[in-house]
């Protein structure tokens, strides 16, 4: 009597890459296995087939294997009889994919042999053998993830860093986030920055024109990420992501992290005061505030520091700044009382200007600049600070207020005139600012 001959193959699976670089590895133990199990049962007609299905550093949780796939696609072809693993685990650990399997062997009448468990799928002693290992495969598995997880809950407990993308303004090293300098600026920028625009629509129209990015990150499947405009859902995930002030998240806790923070907390609280206000109390706010860049530098007469105030005349805004004694006690109490805004400001700024040409200035401030950072020469910071001139009248009110608070310590206003202490470190930090917001300075410039 003629014996049908069974096409047989093995199928091996080894779950980490480690090791398989030896001459003889698991992956050839399994092979080996499989294939004296074979040859036992030559009288069966069982014979192997060529080539091998091999699958090094896969997990068995996931049907996303190359050499599964193709012996998927043999199965299907009507090229196989017989598969043939050393542990029914090689082949996989979820009972949900092993019944998917076996349904598709039984659609195309293959076998399925284990050689350590001595079963196959044909009879239904062997299927339920196969259910009642599976089971306990997928148990081993869940306890196994369970475990991970709750490394990963304490280690963040702790205050580390436990894997991800790290957000702009970090990089990751040890399981800690480490600061970036550059990319924390920024970060500090959008925080200060919301305070004094008030709205997320206006504060990503403004990144977009300084020439600011999004974080740059490349993906696991080497997918280059990032590195474009900012929306306004960028914006509002920073101002709400507690790991700038040194926090770490697991679930839906914060704890304390390892890290330095960004942010201190008195910035953040007042970007949430900001944020709990509704979007139409935002945006009235910033439609009718008025700009004020002497506010907190120009002191009056009587030494106390003097008020923005405006007044508004057939749609038309007029500007001023009126003294302490003027708005506490009455206009007939104060000889100054109140100040045209525009021309107070204008005196200012051409007090600055007037330094920022001066020769001696130019170069002590590159000196200082160049002592902080010496990438910059000190061409670079003459054509900078040249260039303040023409940048003033395109910033943003708050902005030239920024720019002032650095230069500027005090505007002194009395019946003799006006004087103004300068920042001694001021121009310095200003040429920096300026160099953060070197493409913008290009632009305008043009």
């Amino acid at each position: 009597m003629d014996v049908k001959r069974k096409r047989c193959i093995v199928y091996t699976r080894k779950s980490s890459e480690e090791g398989l670089d030896q001459e003889f590895n698991s992956l050839d133990a399994q092979f080996e296995a499989g294939t004296a199990f074979i040859q036992s049962q030559k009288q069966e007609g069982w014979f192997l087939l060529e080539g091998r299905y091999d699958d090094g550093g896969f997990s068995g949780g996931t049907m996303e294997r190359p050499a599964l796939k193709r012996l998927m696609a043999d199965v299907e072809a009507g090229f196989v009889d017989i598969i043939v693993v050393y542990k029914v685990d090689r082949l996989t650990r979820s009972l949900a994919d092993f019944a998917k399997l076996v349904e598709i062997f039984d659609q195309h009448n293959v076998s399925f042999i284990s050689v350590t468990q001595q079963f196959n799928t044909t009879s239904s002693m062997g299927r339920l053998t196969l259910n009642v290992l599976l089971s306990f495969a997928q148990y081993e598995r869940e306890v196994t993830a369970e475990r991970i997880r709750d490394k990963v809950a304490a280690s963040k407990k702790k205050g580390m860093w436990m894997g991800g993308t790290p957000p702009l303004g970090y990089f990751s090293k040890n399981n800690k986030l480490t600061i970036i300098e550059d990319e924390a600026n920024l970060v500090r920028l959008i925080f200060s920055e919301f305070i004094a625009i008030g709205s997320m629509t206006q504060l990503s129209k403004q990144l977009a024109e300084s020439g600011h990015r999004t974080k740059m990150f490349i993906s696991q499947k080497g997918n280059r990420r990032g590195g474009r405009p900012f929306l306004k859902t960028d914006i509002y995930k920073i101002l709400h992501n507690r790991i700038f002030i040194g926090e770490i998240k697991h679930k839906e806790k914060w704890y304390a992290g390892l890290h330095e923070p960004i942010i201190d907390k008195d910035l953040w609280n007042k970007v949430h005061a900001t944020l709990s206000q509704s979007p139409t109390t935002r945006a009235q706010k910033q439609k009718y505030q008025t700009a004020a860049p002497l506010k907190g530098l120009l002191f009056g007469p009587d030494n106390m520091a003097m008020t923005p105030t405006h007044t508004k005349q057939k749609d038309k805004t007029y500007r001023y700044y009126l003294t302490h004694t003027a708005a506490k006690k009455g206009y007939a109490h104060c000889d100054i009382k109140i100040v045209p805004a525009a021309d107070l400001e204008n005196i200012v700024l051409h007090q600055v200007k007037a330094i920022f040409t001066h020769p001696s200035v130019v170069h002590k401030t590159a000196q200082s600049v160049i002592a902080q950072d010496s990438t910059i020469t000190e061409e670079q910071v003459r054509e900078q600070m040249m260039a303040f001139d023409q940048v003033w009248p395109h910033l943003f009110p708050h902005e030239q207020a920024r720019l002032l608070q650095l230069l500027v310590k005090k505007v002194n206003l009395n019946s003799m005139g006006i004087s103004i202490e300068m920042h001694t470190h001021g121009l310095p930090h200003l040429v920096s600012n300026l160099k953060n917001e070197r493409k913008l300075l290009k632009a305008v410039c043009k």
